[in-house]
Order: structure tokens, then sequence, then C-alpha cells
């Protein structure tokens, strides 16, 4: 008699409808309650960042000036000191992490 490998046990197939049994009798909230509090929570959360900071406020920030021994990469636009300058093509300047 031939045997099909690819078919469920009998005693698996028992213990997966008892589990889902089990999983549908839980008490899980309703659908609608639960994008009813995800709203309610977005609706607190306007103004602020990911990391809770209040975007409201006005950033200062102080800029500094290019030194005489640094230049900006051309190619990754970073501020870096002259002993990281590899090459200069047309007036551009590039690192040794760009070149290398």
């Amino acid at each position: 008699m031939a045997a099909d490998y690819d078919e469920v046990r009998s005693d698996v197939k028992e213990s997966q409808d008892r589990s889902l049994e089990a999983l549908q009798s839980a008490n899980a909230p309703d659908a609608r309650s639960v994008v009813k509090e995800l709203d309610e929570a977005d609706a607190l959360d306007e103004g602020l960042t990911p990391g809770g900071e209040i975007l409201s406020e006005e950033l200062i920030v102080q800029v500094i000036p290019e030194a005489a021994d640094e230049f900006t990469c051309y190619s990754c636009f970073l501020v870096r000191h002259r002993s990281q300058l590899v090459r200069e093509n047309n007036g551009h300047s590039y690192c040794i992490e760009c070149e290398g």
C-alpha cells in the first residue's frame, strides 16, 4: 500500500485545530478599537519628532568657517584636515577615504 508522506499526520492535525480554536476564543481586542487607540496616540504626538523633541522651537547653531589647514572633500563633502588630502583635480579636493 502506498503512503502519502506529504499528508499531515492525524495527531498533528488535531493539535493544530486545538491551537487554532484556542486563538480564536482568546480575548483579542477588536480591530476597530486598536485603530481608534492608534489614532488617538498619533493626535497626541503632533509636533514631536520620534525622539520626543518639540519641533516648533528654533534651533541656534554656531557655524565655524573652514580653517586654513582644512579642506572640504568634493566627494563626501566632509571638512577634513590637510593631512588627509590625497588629490586636487580642477580645483576640487578629495580625501584619503574617498580615493582609497
